[in-house]
């Protein structure tokens, strides 16, 4: 009988060519009145980690328009979609409620991690109230992550090396 093969080695290196998006929910990006910073920065992120990512997707705050990012970021093919923005508790942040209404299946391991992670940046990180959770028929995985340019990046340093797993999963790969 033959070991069964460790994470580490079950699964691809990095993103391996896998199709990733970011969504960036921030009124006043989509308006013109300030640039995008963090979308930018977590796309750099994902190509230098091996992941195939195009431009952010900006959209204006509201669960609408942010479920309407989402699924754009899904019908390109994406198997990862990272937000970022609309996660606290303005009046306007609506991206966790956005994510529930296009995942299948919740992971709040991972949005519990990234919170703890979070917490030794700033104490702020308690009040994010972003998830993560997963698409079964494209295999996705979709992450809530911070507007903030430091809290986002933090936050997906803290993913990447889980996500080959998790995809892997996603498609049927053994544990």
């Amino acid at each position: 009988m033959t070991a069964a093969p460790d994470a580490a080695t079950a699964a691809p290196p990095g993103g391996a060519g896998v199709r990733a998006a970011v969504v960036t929910a921030s009124d006043r990006a989509a308006s013109g009145e300030r640039p995008d910073a963090t979308g930018p920065a977590l796309v750099r992120r994902l190509v230098e980690a091996g992941y195939a990512c195009d431009a952010a997707i900006v959209v204006a705050d509201g669960q609408a328009s942010v479920a309407d990012g989402i699924r754009r970021a899904l019908d390109t093919g994406a198997r990862l979609v990272i937000t970022t923005g609309g996660t606290g508790v303005g009046p306007r942040d609506r991206t966790p409620e956005a994510t529930r209404t296009v995942i299948d299946k919740e992971v709040p391991g991972l949005a519990e991690l990234l919170r703890r992670e979070g917490a030794a940046s700033t104490p702020m990180a308690a009040l994010s109230r972003g998830i993560v959770g997963v698409v079964d028929g494209p295999g996705s995985v979709i992450a809530n992550l911070p507007g903030s340019t430091r809290g986002a990046t933090e936050g997906l340093e803290t993913l990447l090396p889980l996500l080959p797993h998790v995809l892997d999963q996603l498609t049927g790969g053994d544990h």
